[in-house]
C-alpha cells in the first residue's frame, strides 16, 4: 500500500481495525471502562448487525476483525460504537471514581478544540486504520497478532488468560463476549 493512503472502510466488507483512544491515554485500565466497551460491542452485536471475529482491547486501543450484516453499514455501525462507547466511558469519568478525572477531560476537551463533529470531548483518534481481510493467511496472521497483543505487553503469560479478548472464545474457554464468531466454525462468511 502506498504510504499517505489513509485506511478507510470502503465497503461493506470485513475489516481488521484500530480504534485508539487520543494522546494514546490508557483509559481502560480501570474495570469499569474496560466492560463499557465490551457493553457497546455488545450492543452493536444485538441492534446494528455487527458481527465480532476477532477483538482485543488493550488499556488505549481496541483491535477488531468484524463485519456486519445487511441493511447495515459497516462503517455507519463503527462509527455509531465510537459514539455510543465514547458517551459511556465519559459519564463514568464524569461520575464515578476516577483519579486521572481533571487531567483526561483536559486532554479529551483540548483534542475537541476546533472540531466541527466534538462539541466538548474528543475521545477516540480519527479513523480506524481499517485493513480489508483479502486472504486466509492474512487473517489469521491478524487474528493471532490481534491475540498476542497482552502477551507481548507482558500482561499475561498465554492469550487465553486476557479476560478482554477472544483469544478465551478461540480456546474453548469462558468468555466476557460469547457473542464472538471463531473464524474456523464462520470462514465462509469472513472471505
Amino acid at each position: 500500500m502506498k504510504q499517505g493512503v489513509k485506511h478507510t472502510i470502503k465497503k461493506n466488507s470485513s475489516y481488521f481495525l484500530t480504534l485508539t483512544v487520543i494522546g494514546w491515554i490508557d483509559v481502560f485500565t480501570r474495570k469499569n471502562h474496560k466492560d463499557a466497551i465490551i457493553d457497546s460491542l455488545r450492543y452493536c452485536i444485538q441492534n446494528k448487525g455487527l458481527n465480532i471475529y476477532s477483538y482485543c482491547l488493550m488499556s488505549n486501543h481496541l483491535h477488531l476483525i468484524i463485519n456486519c450484516n445487511e441493511p447495515y453499514e459497516l462503517k455507519d455501525v463503527v462509527r455509531d460504537f465510537k459514539k455510543f462507547s465514547t458517551k459511556k466511558v465519559l459519564n463514568q469519568i464524569l461520575n464515578e471514581p476516577e483519579s486521572r478525572r481533571e487531567w483526561m477531560l483536559s486532554e479529551f476537551s483540548k483534542a475537541a478544540d476546533g472540531s466541527s463533529k466534538h462539541k466538548n470531548f474528543k475521545f477516540w483518534q480519527v479513523g480506524n486504520h481499517a485493513i480489508e481481510l483479502y486472504t486466509e493467511k492474512f487473517i489469521w496472521d491478524k487474528i493471532n497478532y490481534i491475540h498476542n497483543n497482552p502477551v507481548a505487553e507482558g500482561f499475561v503469560s498465554n492469550d487465553f488468560e486476557w479476560r478482554y479478548s477472544s483469544a478465551s472464545n478461540y480456546h474453548d474457554r469462558e468468555s466476557i463476549l460469547p457473542e464472538v464468531y471463531c473464524l474456523s466454525l464462520r470462514l465462509q462468511t469472513i472471505k
